[in-house]
């Protein structure tokens, strides 16, 4: 895009959530959780491009033995942080339950080490976790799907407000065109994505960016949208965000 310049930052979806909450954010445009929207929108506003939205699956609790749904409420959660979706969703299938936060590429290990009775996973390990003679207890964004009807939207991309409307546009553009590119030029953006794997063969690679890199990525659609409403104003009357929720794709 001429006249920007854009700088890439790696970083956990939790410590992003945290860095936008920090004054103003730390970032003009950055990857958050949906959970944490309520807590920056004030600065921040949500690109309709660039969503991870689970389409009947999503975050997923294993453990090392096939606990009830009944039982898993019960037992204390290693969690990959609290303003994470998959924390809200979790809270919101089981009221109370009691956590820990954890690195989210820790969790897997910490939990078959016997330091947790279960984990709340929202990476890769969604596709591996029986190699680790885990048992899935619940596939949290099925159960969503059941109580909504709707996909469960995970995270998005926010833009700084004060960047002003014509920059937030241009900004806009630049990124949607860049996930069509990679879209549309599959195999050279797998590639690419590959070095940031933790454990994945391309082929298990492939099948989990499908699962959160397509369609819905370049445009939530009318019910990601409405979704993304629905979960927070859930939360809020739950009692688990503070308040209200202002959903405002620009």
């Amino acid at each position: 895009m001429p006249g920007l310049r854009f700088t890439h930052t790696l970083c956990d979806i939790e410590t992003l959530n945290r860095k936008a909450g920090e004054g103003e954010g730390l970032y003009d445009v950055t990857a958050i959780s949906f959970h944490a929207y309520p807590y920056i929108q004030e600065n921040y506003a949500l690109l309709r491009s660039g969503g991870s939205v689970g389409d009947g699956y999503g975050p997923m609790i294993v453990s090392t033995r096939a606990y009830s749904l009944d039982e898993i409420k019960s037992k204390r959660i290693a969690v990959p942080g609290k303003l994470t979706t998959a924390y809200l969703v979790l809270n919101l299938f089981a009221p109370g339950v009691e956590t820990e936060v954890v690195a989210f590429d820790q969790i897997i290990p910490q939990v078959k080490l016997g330091n947790f009775e279960a984990g709340l996973i929202i990476h890769e390990g969604q596709l591996t976790y029986d190699r680790y003679g885990l048992y899935r207890v619940i596939d949290l964004g099925k159960w969503w799907h059941k109580v909504t009807g709707l996909p469960l939207p995970l995270g998005g991309n926010a833009v700084r407000r004060s960047l002003g409307p014509e920059l937030i546009s241009s900004v806009s553009n630049a990124l949607r065109e860049s996930i069509q590119y990679a879209l549309d030029h599959r195999s050279e953006a797998l590639a690419y994505a590959l070095q940031f794997a933790r454990d994945l063969d391309p082929q298990l690679a492939d099948k989990f960016v499908a699962m959160y890199v397509n369609e819905r990525t370049l445009d939530y659609g009318s019910d990601g949208r409405e979704a993304v409403q629905r979960l927070l104003d859930m939360g809020y009357q739950a009692g688990i965000i503070p308040h209200p929720a202002r959903v405002d794709f620009v």
